[in-house]
Parts: structure tokens; sequence; C-alpha cells
């Protein structure tokens, strides 16, 4: 689904309105006509609704949502928190309707004090929408703090009144609602903290922008729904064998670390690799061959630290080339300097052969090309990288606070600059890819903040390029799966101590839940 700015926002319903013909007091109406039935469908049984209006358009849907909540018999209350004689256009119209009918009316302009006395059964916020330039203004900030405070169940309408569309922060002050119903396209600041949390939980109504005034806007930001990941799942053939699955080479693991190094293979294996080896340092072979039952080894020259040694460059090299294996590096890895030697090694040398391989890379082969960024740029448009906020930082040499201002951003520029594909790890994690699509992922949840769950989505990854999925296409489905495959383990055992391993079990019943009966 495609996420959109403000701008573009705003763009759409213009040219919807001036180049198709569809009147914005149309638009207005049937926006309202959804957020009503979204309404009637998650408080059933609501009967006094409180509805505060501002000036503009987001003003202007809240008016219509009265009408046609006292319509269906439930009592209705509006609160202006502009002056009625501000209002203009379709918002004005439907204010006039509102007064005609006789819907109780008041406005509340300087003192917000009586709402902490307000008995209603939910409130609608609909008063600033994405127009919303600077800090919220010190009356409506009062408001806002008001209806905060109340125990009422909030919606907003379209989005939180100061929040951010674009960013997703608060203008000063911020409704927090339990949910946002916003209409047409899901706009940025609803899918990034804090204004994912700040929305609650997000629906999405169509009202009925054409789709050439939408692709016209060429947008390239989208939010993976289970719709996109269903269409993502790799065939499988009743006449296929082993190796019709693709291979991958997982070069990971280092003393103290053997666990990332079988997670991740494991997770090649759950997402629907064929075959998987794991090239290991070669005091650790022992331990990892009990670990592993499904995936081979690779016994390797080792640091004196038990890391693997640079020398085992070639080996690695040698047998991805001949099982034409994906290569996942850095899971477990170690800093060790020879350690980080090898990685470089196995960029440049996959470069300068002219090998193309494919790459996934993660953890310490992360920190290790933080140490040469120049490495990015060799790397190619096949490769995927995937750091969390802290190797984020160290590769771009920023403070975490500054990328995590702007996840959306951070991902892209990245993306474009060294012509990757970049899986920014997180709440919510994003995907930018060399051409400049960035996706938005909407599975996961916080029970999945803990160790081992980073190579877990390596494998998977890795698994589904194995595959012949596009790299940019199995990181942002490896990235889906991963997080539903993380729901589906805490809906059974709780978030709380919910571990790597239990994703990991989850994973096959995650694809599984996608395909169609």
């Amino acid at each position: 689904m495609k996420v959109v700015t403000a701008a573009q926002m705003r763009q759409i319903d213009q040219d919807t309105i001036e180049d198709i013909g569809i009147p914005g007091i149309v638009l207005m109406e049937t926006a309202g006509s959804e957020i009503v039935r979204a309404i009637r469908q998650h408080y059933p049984t609501v009967q006094r609704i409180g509805i505060f209006v501002g000036k503009g358009n987001n003003g202007g849907d809240g008016l219509v949502i009265a009408r046609q909540l006292a319509h269906t018999g439930r009592e209705v209350q509006i609160f202006l928190v502009s002056p009625a004689e501000s209002f203009t256009g379709e918002a004005r119209t439907n204010l006039d309707i509102a007064k005609n009918i006789g819907l109780q009316i008041e406005e509340i302009l300087t003192d917000a004090v009586f709402i902490n006395t307000l008995r209603c059964d939910l409130l609608i916020d609909a008063i600033l929408g994405t127009g919303l330039r600077g800090p919220v203004r010190e009356s409506i900030a009062n408001v806002i703090n008001a209806i905060n405070g109340l125990p009422i169940p909030i919606l907003a309408v379209d989005l939180p009144s100061g929040l951010d569309a674009d960013t997703g922060n608060p203008l000063g002050t911020c409704v927090q609602a339990d949910r946002t119903v916003t209409i047409g396209l899901p706009k940025r600041g609803l899918l990034v903290h804090p204004g994912a949390e700040l929305a609650g939980k997000l629906e999405v109504v169509d009202i009925g922008f054409p789709q050439q005034v939408i692709d016209a806007q060429n947008i390239k930001v989208h939010w993976t729904t289970e719709k996109d990941a269903a269409e993502w799942i790799p065939s499988r053939s009743p006449a296929s064998y082993k190796g019709s699955y693709g291979r991958v080479l997982v070069v990971a693991g280092s003393t103290g670390m053997t666990g990332a190094a079988a997670l991740a293979s494991e997770a090649a294996l759950r997402a629907g690799a064929g075959l998987v080896t794991l090239a290991i340092p070669k005091s650790l072979n022992p331990i990892l061959e009990v670990k592993l039952s499904e995936a081979m080894t690779l016994s390797l020259p080792e640091t004196e630290a038990g890391s693997l040694a640079e020398s085992a460059t070639s080996a690695i090299l040698e047998y991805a080339e001949r099982t034409k294996s994906v290569l996942a590096i850095g899971p477990g890895l170690s800093q060790h300097p020879e350690t980080v030697a090898l990685v470089h090694q196995l960029v440049k040398e996959n470069t300068d052969q002219e090998l193309g391989l494919r790459m996934v890379i993660d953890a310490d082969g992360l920190n290790a090309l933080a140490q040469s960024t120049d490495l990015i740029s060799l790397l190619g448009a096949e490769a995927v990288l995937t750091p969390h906020p802290g190797e984020m930082a160290r590769l771009m040499n920023t403070a975490i606070s500054i990328l995590e201002s702007n996840r959306i951003s951070t991902a892209e520029e990245f993306a474009n600059q060294y012509g990757v594909t970049l899986v920014l790890k997180g709440a919510p994690t994003v995907t930018a890819d060399p051409n400049g699509n960035t996706w938005i992922n909407s599975t996961g949840n916080a029970g999945m903040a803990t160790a081992g769950m980073g190579d877990v989505l390596t494998g998977i990854i890795a698994g589904l390029m194995a595959q012949k999925v596009p790299s940019e296409k199995a990181a942002v489905f490896g990235v889906y799966l991963h997080g539903l495959a993380g729901n589906i383990a805490a809906e059974k055992l709780g978030m709380h101590g919910l571990i790597a391993g239990d994703v990991l079990q989850a994973v096959p019943q995650a694809i599984s839940s996608l395909i169609p009966n």
C-alpha cells in the first residue's frame, strides 16, 4: 500500500477535485460515511459521542460524522475549537447543515476546563489535519490536553491532531488516540514512532481517489501489507528436490557466539532454502555439528581468539561460487582484526573476480564495513544490509538520535548513496532499495526486542534470496515474515520472555498463513 506525505495527499485531493471533477463536498461526505461505518463496527454500543471540530477540512469531516451519527440515533455533541465565522468552504457548508437540523453545537474558544466533566462514551478528534505547519496554538493545546486526560476512548479522523503527518513527531502537543481512521492512504507520520503510538490502532478507508491521480504522484514509499507479502511467496513444485530451492552459505560464529551462527543457518532453512552450509572456525565445528542437524558445516582456519581467519577467504569464495550459494555474513562473527580483514576481502574479491555472489550482511559484518565504508559501494544492487540503529550509526558515523529522528529518509539516502538494499531494523523496520523504493513494515511486536532476532532475520532473507526472490523483495518480504512469525509466537506464548528460537519455529506457520486456501 502506498504511503504519502502531507503534500502528496493534498495534491491527490486537489487533482481529484479540479482535474477529475469530483466535488470536495462529495469527498467529504464519503469520508464521513466511511468513518461512521468504522465507528459502528468498532464501537457498536456507544450512544453519547463528543466531536471536537476545527475550522478546516478535518473539521468538515467531523461535522459530516456528527450528522450521520445523529441520523443513526446517537446523542451527538459538537464542540467548535474555532469561531463559527472562521469556517469556510465545505467545512462551512457542513456547519450550516448541522445548525439547520438542530444538532447541539458549542464553541470552546478560551476555556477547556468544562471538558473534565464531559460525560461521553466516545470522543471524535476532528480538530487538525495534515495542513498543520507549526506548533499547536495554546487554546487548542488546552483542548487536546483536556481530552487526553479523560478516561474515554478517542477516535482520530485522518490523524491525531497535533501530529506531524510526515515525521510522526508531535507539534507541541498531540491527541493520544485509541484508534485512527485515515482517509485515502496512510500518512508517513502514522507509521513511524512516536506517531504510530499516538495513532493507536490504524485503519485506512478508501473514499474513491482515482488510481490515475494517485499514480501521477509517483509515490515510492509503501506500507507492507498481507496482500503484498502473499504475492512474494516462492512457489514450490511437486516435482522439485532440495537443489530446486537454492543454497545459502552462512559465514558466522566465533567463540562464545555459536548461537548466532546456528540461528541464522536454521532460519535460512525455515524460510525454504534447499541446502544450508555454515562456514565456521574449525575449533567450533564439533559444537555446531551438535547444534545443527539439517545444516552442513564448513570447517575453516581460525584466529587465536576462535574467530574466522583472513586466510579462510579463498575457501569461502570457492565454495560459494561452486555451489551458487547466497552469502549470509556476520552473525556472531566477532570484530577480531583478522576477521574484519576477511569481510573486507570477501567484498573486494567478489568484485575483483566478478563472481557476482549475492550477499546479506549483518552484525559484525556491518561493523567490519563501518571501518571501511568505501567497500559498501562495491557490493552492488544485489546486496542486502540489515543494521540495527547502533550499527547504522557506525556505518554513517552519526548519532543514533539523528538517524532515528527520520528513519525513512535515513534508509532512503543510504540505499541511494551506496546502491544497496538497506534494512534499517527497529520499530518499524524500514527497507529501502537502490531504485528509490521504500517499505515500512507492519508486523512485529515488542517481545522481539531480544538477542538473536536479527540473526533469524538474516537467515530468512538469505533463504528467500536462495529461492531466486529478487534481493529487494526478499528483504521486504523477509522483514514482514519475520515480524509475522514473531506475532504468531507472541500470540501463543506471550511477549514477555519471547526468544529468537520461538520466532524461528513459527516461520513455516507464518508462510502457510499467507497462502490462500
